[in-house]
């Protein structure tokens, strides 16, 4: 059985092979980029093999999912949230979650922080900007990102750590440009109780590209574990 994931070991070298390139090409040798593997409809047994080959980021879109899986996963890779997030699931992840990259509203994270402050934690988020003002995504206008971070910045229970994005299809580049302007825009300014250490950005199509424009951490998914049917 173990034979079967021998196409994800090959990916994972292939990406990893990826990664070291474009951050020998374009970034400096202190730079750091972090590989997660995006979960979505995989299996549990296929996501251990991953971990097995080195992975130890995991990045998952669904609660429901995520509650479904977790008790088969290897206990070594840690857990981000990168999907959409409801506010009435926020209990149900809270308490395992490194990291929520996906808070665009206060709503939100008023949620988050109630949350987490009645499990005893300080959650670490990102920000999710909306760079290309698509009406069919989520995320935080660019002109919004500012306010919202001051308000955010305020909260016990919070601990901003940086910016994720998903920019266009069809026009990567340019916004991956954008998004990094934005990023060091807002880095540069010091808001107090604000990090500005993460910049998620990049997926299978386009991490490469990320890595040019600045990313620090990748969320890669069908280029690890194949195409898939998405339910």
């Amino acid at each position: 059985m173990e034979n079967s994931f021998d196409y994800i070991t090959e990916n994972y070298k292939r990406i990893c092979n990826n990664i070291e390139e474009a951050k020998a090409k374009y970034r400096t040798p202190s730079d750091v980029v972090s590989f997660m593997a995006v979960t979505k409809t995989v299996a549990p047994e296929a996501i251990n093999h991953a971990i097995h080959c080195g992975i130890s980021l995991l990045g998952e879109n669904r609660v429901q999912e995520y509650l479904s899986k977790r008790e088969f996963y290897d206990p070594s890779a840690t857990v981000h949230f990168i999907g959409h997030l409801q506010t009435n699931k926020v209990k149900y992840i809270i308490e395992d979650m490194a990291l929520i990259h996906s808070v665009d509203s206060v709503h939100l994270a008023k949620e988050i922080d109630r949350q987490a402050a009645r499990v005893g934690k300080i959650q670490d988020i990102l920000l999710e900007v909306n760079i290309g003002e698509e009406n069919s995504k989520s995320g935080v206008a660019p002109k919004q990102l500012l306010p919202l971070l001051q308000e955010i910045a305020s909260y016990p229970h919070l601990h901003v750590k940086g910016l994720m994005t998903i920019p266009p299809a069809g026009e990567n580049e340019k916004f991956l440009s954008k998004m990094q302007d934005l990023y060091l825009d807002i880095r540069s300014k010091n808001v107090d109780n604000i990090d500005m250490d993460i910049l998620s950005m990049g997926m299978s199509d386009d991490y490469v590209k990320a890595i040019q424009y600045g990313a620090t951490l990748v969320r890669i998914g069908s280029a690890l574990f194949g195409a898939r049917v998405y339910k």
